[in-house]
């Protein structure tokens, strides 16, 4: 891997890391520790996530007109304001409005990171976002054993750990992102593509890249649910938090040693993307049917290890689809939408779940969540369908 790559990993994991002493917690700390319901907590999540769509747009807007570097810098920034304010005071409404804040800075890196991987490595294919994606989740393993420790001890500490680590990403960012810069193909790109750049136009890419969107959007929204109202849940059954990181401790680790594994296997059945998609939804279905009866620590942990199965074929493929679809002036925008289409799943979920956990119970919203899981699948093979017009577009391009 180029060396510039390197970079870019470590600052993913130190940008992961800091962020996995707070997610994990906060659904549990607006609703146990503010006395706030599920469903306001999940309103707080859902600002939060609708601040990270427009950060997600404007980091994708942001690589194409100006680079990663800059792009990056600035989402630090405002992530590094909003913690601050938290750190200062996490009363019911200063957490809240720091909190949006927080999504908003987030959402700026994490298309530029996705876009900046592949600028970086170009032929490098999966096998680059294999690699962040290994990194990210070493960060999840890493932030979730040290954050769940520090919340057993006081979990008002989780902010001032995020704090810490993002001073040490800025400076990593600062000093080690310099030189990667704006694609050449980019720079290069004409003044009449520049001026068709402008034009939000529905190609056959972009509408392939809706659709297998629409898909991540509800694997998120099912995915979410670990965070929020099955951490919940895990809570009234009295496991409590070190405990409950301790599941996405074993996520992360698990990603780390099992991902080069998987890889493998992909590359050894040349498993397409419509392929990698449904293995991956499919272990989705198989954790949550199994975690809906679950009562025991062992149960969720089982659940666990099966979800992180399934993520590990899907999370890796739809940046992939993007960067495989994206015209080379587009790079930043293509994963600038992949990540909103997150986002918009992890804004939905908390919504969506606590709403029908508080109206219903958890019975309901497992039933629902494997329908969603389903109609995922549906989307995957749409997508092919639309990818192949994609391929078939271009070929008789070039042979003109």
């Amino acid at each position: 891997m180029p060396k510039k790559l390197w970079f870019l990993l470590i600052g993913m994991i130190l940008n992961v890391t800091g962020n996995s002493f707070l997610w994990p917690f906060n659904t549990v700390y607006i609703h146990i520790y503010l006395g706030k319901s599920l469903s306001v907590a999940g309103l707080i999540l859902m600002f939060n996530s609708l601040a990270g769509v427009f950060g997600n747009m404007l980091g994708g807007w942001l690589f194409d007109k100006f680079g990663g570097y800059r792009s990056i810098l600035t989402g630090i920034s405002i992530t590094f304001l909003s913690i601050l304010g938290l750190v200062i005071n996490h009363s019911w409404a200063y957490y809240s409005f720091f909190f949006v804040i927080l999504g908003f800075g987030v959402g700026i890196v994490f298309p530029s990171m996705y876009a900046m991987v592949g600028a970086a490595w170009p032929e490098g294919g999966r096998k680059a976002f294999n690699a962040i994606y290994v990194a990210q989740n070493l960060g999840v393993a890493i932030g979730t054993a040290l954050g769940g420790v520090v919340a057993a001890a006081n979990i008002n500490y989780i902010f001032s750990a995020n704090l810490l680590l993002y001073i040490i990403f800025f400076l990593v960012a600062l000093f080690g992102f310099r030189d990667i810069g704006v694609p050449n193909e980019i720079k290069e790109t004409s003044q009449v593509e520049k001026a068709e750049k402008q034009k939000f136009s529905f190609t056959p890419s972009m509408k392939a890249l809706m659709i297998v969107c629409c898909a991540y959007v509800l694997c998120w929204l099912v995915y979410v649910q670990w965070q929020t109202t099955i951490a919940s849940e895990m809570q009234n059954l009295h496991i409590g938090l070190t405990k409950y990181s301790q599941l996405w401790t074993v996520n992360g680790l698990l990603i780390v040693i099992a991902q080069p594994v998987i890889s493998t296997a992909i590359r050894k059945y040349d498993l397409s993307m419509r392929k990698q998609m449904l293995f991956g939804i499919g272990f989705f279905i198989v954790s949550t049917i199994f975690v809906s009866t679950a009562e025991q620590f062992s149960m969720f942990m089982t659940g666990m290890i099966i979800l992180t199965i399934g993520e590990m074929f899907v999370w890796p493929a739809v940046p992939t689809i993007a960067n495989m679809l994206a015209p080379k002036d587009r790079i930043g925008m293509y994963q600038g939408i992949v990540n909103s289409a997150a986002t918009v799943g992890r804004m939905l979920g908390p919504v969506i779940g606590g709403a029908l956990v508080d109206t219903f119970n958890m019975r309901v919203l497992f039933i629902i969540l494997v329908v969603f899981l389903l109609i995922s699948m549906v989307f995957s093979v749409l997508y092919e369908r639309l990818a192949k017009k994609v391929v078939k577009a271009e070929n008789q391009t070039f042979a003109s």
